[in-house]
């Protein structure tokens, strides 16, 4: 036979195109359409529903920038239509190839009832099935005029991504609004074609069965009549049943499709309209879920899910019913799907605590897995925390789109710095948004590394990111392959059916030790500064309010303010989403953050304020309260006293120019440019600054990566850098104990204060930034005369080690990488800190030096700014200010310790003299975490701590209240069944704590 394969498929194609898929509607009349701009922010349903519209054909323009306009479509069933399933096709002027990042609607009836939601995949409403004719048809639709952000030409700087510098020139325009006979028989052969058509292209072209069906195509196409397709439908449907009907082999690979939308709670829009995006979606698939009885949908975001119970009570009761029937699924439990690379330790313990007590609290589900798709990256520290939550499995995709190195698994067990381990999945099929296409499909079972040993993945199905969620032909298409030979098999499952599968069928899976570095969008550390230090200011501000609250609370009987930290809490874990806190949405979304952290943090203040007047009593007595987990100057970790005083710094001229700083501990040297060309351990008889070397040295780059601008820095951007080490001025302070430099450079000016303080062991750097500049990466850089193959970096409940050699590919794409509070480079016996208040990009180099010593100097060099110009053109302008502080001969207590002094500085109150502690610890290594009252509003008192600096530790918590009992409980303040009782003598608890290890105590009191 001759290969006519190519005319095939390309009679398919053009068929399908121009004749078939038209015919799905093969009569229409328009329906009348008025609309009413609100004007201004969106308005309740109520309002629009009953503001007066004014007429509008298709063909016209509308929608300002961000704009809501209500649009009222109205028309009449004709009466030659009765018997037939008619459906209103609703298109506000959709490019489909933008499901999620255009203007999008949701369709109301007249009472204000939700219908479902419109998008660019999905326009149409149904208005009977089969109609009487003669129907009055009216509807109202709640149109989002949301501009396109990222546009076909990517990442080109726009204006649009805010509402203030928007303008007002209409978006869309509106397309086609009419009433239409839906021919399902013509539909499901659309349907039936494109899966064969989509499977023919992926099986090899010698097969027999792809010949099979290039065959029955072929003779389907020739039994439909171009001028009569619904009539000649059917039959050609008949010849493909055959092809349809053949099963898939036994050792076919088996995909758990879940339905899915995974939509970022902001990124291209801001936090409002999210709310609408959920709505709009979730009104979609409840809708859906009672068309298709196989269908199951899952939704992670507790935020997202609790905005539809305030915003959309319609909604949520359609929802809560979809839940109850198993079909609409709670999935991750947590409060956002967010960054996990930044967060701290608590921060991250409370995604989970609110996501999943939400989950529990509303319909008593409590779901097993992490549902990450989107998230840049997965911290070592991650699955520690996830079972410390009472859960045990993983999902992520992201990792599909590293740069450098391939993922080896699947599925996987994934150990943290504490050992524990996660069962992970991470699907093959390589997208968050599957669409059940013969590529996708393909694609995961030829990709899934486990062959052999397992057969399993799971596929997220719908559109996402701006939300849409799966559609009934994503659903047809799992349909037709349930059962397909050649085709992996699909089942609609929950996330829950699929994780049991995959552990029941893979007993002993491979294990991946240490972070899940995201080889991709590593400049999400460093954009945005001002949204990550509202981040680091609002957990540390939490920590300060929970504990002076809770003591206040046990000494006193001050009212512990339960709702006020619980809603604070769940802003800020809303501001970690993985879009927000990275530093990645548009201008509009950072404008709100920054606002909302400076709420925050007064919230905050009146709160800390308030207790810790309540603490310090009546009296002269200069107070010192140190919130942070140490002892500081004589004054307990959790307690207020007065603190110790004792020594000072001398400030001198250095010969050469410049000055220096001696405390008796330490002495810098700082030249004429404001350098620090030495940063000596006097103690140790040890420099820290390599030779020949300068510390505190700004280096400027140039940052224009190859896409993905506030994403991505690209390895490129070294290979030309500008040391900034001419100076304005060098100057003493008149504290006698700093020095103070400024720097000009392009349009920018950096002033900086480095300041020795008596009797402490550390330089602090004060930077502030006047920036304004354009595509540039500014760097802080310290040489140090270190050999160190490794490094230490903080992270959640702990500190891991990388590698400072780039031996392998893997070392090599680690070229920008997250810490918390410190970074901590050593040799045996002596090392040194880097500790900052808000910074968390950093990367770490080694040289050996070709000359003199030839000794390894060790390069740590902090992020400080960014200036991308996508999606907010002016990212990161005007003033900036950091502290960063270098700690010579410190070992990883004294990184811990500097890092949390850094972060929770003193507060000063004048008052009766001390307040004792709740709870000390008497092992540095133990680090108290959080001291709250329980949240249930017992009035118990929860501790969280962990070991800190890698080792076993043996060490005894004492409580200064009276308690009746105590127990170890998960995050969530559950008793946990399997843990030993804690051993008490009297207000004394014996602790040992493998490295790393996290425990929660919950003490009743008596």
């Amino acid at each position: 036979m001759h290969d006519d394969r190519s005319l095939v498929e390309a009679r398919l194609k053009r068929v399908l195109d121009e004749r078939i898929r038209p015919a799905v509607y093969p009569e229409s009349v328009p329906l009348d359409v008025a609309v009413w701009h609100a004007p201004g922010e969106p308005v309740p349903v109520a309002e629009g529903l009953a503001a007066e519209p004014e007429p509008i054909e298709a063909g016209a323009r509308w929608g300002a920038p961000w704009g809501t306009s209500w649009f009222r479509v109205t028309g009449t069933v004709p009466e030659r239509w009765a018997g037939k399933t008619v459906e209103a096709l609703l298109d506000l002027g959709f490019d489909e190839n933008m499901p999620g990042f255009q203007c999008e609607g949701l369709v109301h009836r007249p009472d204000g009832t939700p219908v479902k939601g419109l998008n660019p995949r999905n326009q149409w409403v149904r208005i009977g099935a089969p109609v009487a004719g003669g129907e009055e048809v009216r509807l109202h639709i709640e149109a989002a005029s949301n501009p396109v952000i990222l546009d076909y030409h990517p990442f080109l700087p726009t204006r649009l991504g805010d509402k203030d510098t928007a303008g007002s020139e209409p978006q869309y325009t509106l397309t086609r609004m009419d009433l239409a006979v839906f021919d399902e028989t013509v539909w499901q052969l659309v349907v039936d074609l494109e899966v064969l058509g989509e499977l023919m292209a992926e099986l090899p072209a010698d097969s027999q069965r792809r010949h099979e069906i290039l065959r029955a195509v072929d003779r389907a196409l020739d039994l439909v009549d171009l001028q009569d397709v619904g009539g000649t439908a059917e039959r050609a449907r008949g010849t493909l049943a055959g092809v349809l009907a053949a099963p898939a082999v036994p050792s076919a690979h088996r995909i758990s499709a879940v339905g899915h939308a995974h939509i970022d709670s902001a990124w291209l829009w801001p936090l409002r309209e999210t709310v609408r995006k959920v709505a709009r979606t979730t009104s979609n698939m409840t809708a859906l879920l009672e068309d298709e009885p196989d269908f199951v949908f899952a939704m992670s975001q507790a935020q997202q899910w609790a905005w539809i119970k305030e915003h959309r009570p319609e909604v949520w009761a359609r929802v809560k019913k979809a839940v109850a029937d198993g079909r609409f699924v709670p999935a991750g439990g947590m409060w956002v799907e967010s960054d996990t690379n930044m967060p701290g330790s608590e921060a991250m313990a409370r995604q989970f605590v609110h996501g999943k007590r939400f989950f529990l609290d509303e319909f008593g589900i409590e779901n097993d897995e992490a549902w990450l798709p989107d998230t840049f990256g997965f911290a070592a520290g991650l699955p520690q925390i996830i079972r410390a939550a009472g859960s045990k499995r993983l999902l992520t995709q992201k990792i599909s789109w590293s740069q450098t190195n391939k993922f080896p698994h699947h599925t996987f067990q994934w150990e943290g710095i504490d050992g524990t381990r996660i069962f992970t999945h991470f699907p093959p099929v390589d997208t968050y948004n599957c669409s059940m296409k013969g590529a996708e499909i393909a694609h995961a079972a030829r990709n899934f590394k486990d062959k052999g040993v397992a057969r399993h993945s799971l596929a997220p199905t719908g559109w996402g990111d701006g939300g849409g969620g799966t559609t009934r032909e994503m659903v047809a298409k799992a349909a037709r392959l349930r059962d397909l030979e050649g085709s992996a098999r699909v089942v609609w499952e929950t996330p829950a059916a699929f994780f049991d599968k995959a552990e029941a069928e893979y007993a002993e899976p491979p294990v991946w030790v240490g972070e899940l570095y995201l080889e991709l969008h590593r400049a999400t550390l460093t954009s945005q500064a001002r949204t990550k230090q509202g981040n680091r200011r609002s957990e540390h501000l939490l920590r300060e309010a929970e504990l002076w609250a809770a003591t206040a609370a046990v000494r006193g009987g001050f009212p512990y303010p339960y709702e006020e930290l619980d809603r604070i809490w769940k802003t800020v874990l809303l501001h970690q989403f993985h879009d927000i806190l990275p530093g990645s949405s548009i201008a509009w979304v950072h404008r709100e953050a920054r606002a909302t952290y400076d709420r925050v943090a007064a919230e905050l203040g009146v709160i800390i304020e308030a207790a810790q007047r309540a603490l310090a009593g009546e009296g002269t007595t200069e107070m010192v309260f140190n919130a942070a987990p140490h002892p500081r100057a004589g004054v307990p970790a959790g307690g207020a006293g007065a603190p110790a005083v004792g020594g000072r710094t001398r400030l001198t001229p250095r010969e050469g120019g410049g000055h220096v700083l001696d405390n008796g501990l330490l002495r810098i040297g700082i030249d004429a440019r404001g350098l620090v060309v030495s940063a000596y351990d006097i103690e140790a008889e040890r420099e820290a600054v390599a030779p020949g070397r300068a510390a505190n040295l700004l280096q400027l780059h140039p940052d224009f990566p190859n896409m993905w601008d506030a994403w991505d820095v690209d390895e490129f951007y070294r290979n030309t850098v500008t040391d900034l080490t001419d100076a304005d001025s060098v100057t003493p302070g008149e504290d006698g104990a700093s020095v103070r430099i400024v720097r000009s450079f392009g349009s920018s000016r950096v002033t900086q204060v480095l300041s020795l303080a008596a009797g402490q062991r550390r330089l602090v750097l004060d930077t502030e930034v006047d920036w304004h500049e354009t595509e540039k990466f500014l760097k802080l850089a310290f040489p140090l005369d270190v050999h160190a193959e490794r490094y230490a970096s903080e992270t959640q409940f702990g500190h891991f080690h990388r590698p400072t050699h780039t031996n392998t590919s893997w070392e090599a794409a680690k070229f920008e990488a997250c810490n918390h509070r410190f970074v901590h480079v050593a040799e045996p016996g002596w090392g040194v800190a880097l500790v900052n208040d808000s910074t968390y990009g950093h990367d770490v180099t080694r040289t050996v030096r070709a000359d003199g010593d030839r000794g390894t100097t060790t390069t740590v060099r902090v992020s400080l700014l960014r200036a991308p110009r996508f999606p907010d053109p002016e990212t990161d302008q005007g003033v900036h200010r950091f502290r960063h502080a270098l700690v010579p001969g410190a070992d990883i207590a004294d990184a811990v310790r500097e890092g949390w002094r850094i972060n929770v500085p003193e507060r000063r109150l004048t008052g009766a003299g001390e307040v004792a502690p709740l709870v000390t610890v008497d092992d540095d290594a133990v680090v108290v975490t959080a001291v709250k009252l329980a949240d249930d509003g017992s009035g118990d008192v929860v501790v969280r701590f962990h070991e800190a600096h890698g080792g076993r530790a043996r060490a005894t918590l004492t409580a200064g209240f009276e308690f009746a009992g105590v127990t170890a409980t998960d995050l969530l303040e559950r008793p946990l069944a399997d843990a030993p009782a804690p051993e008490r003598d009297g207000e004394r608890i014996a602790v040992r704590l493998r490295p790393f290890e996290l425990v929660t105590l919950r003490f009743r009191r008596g």
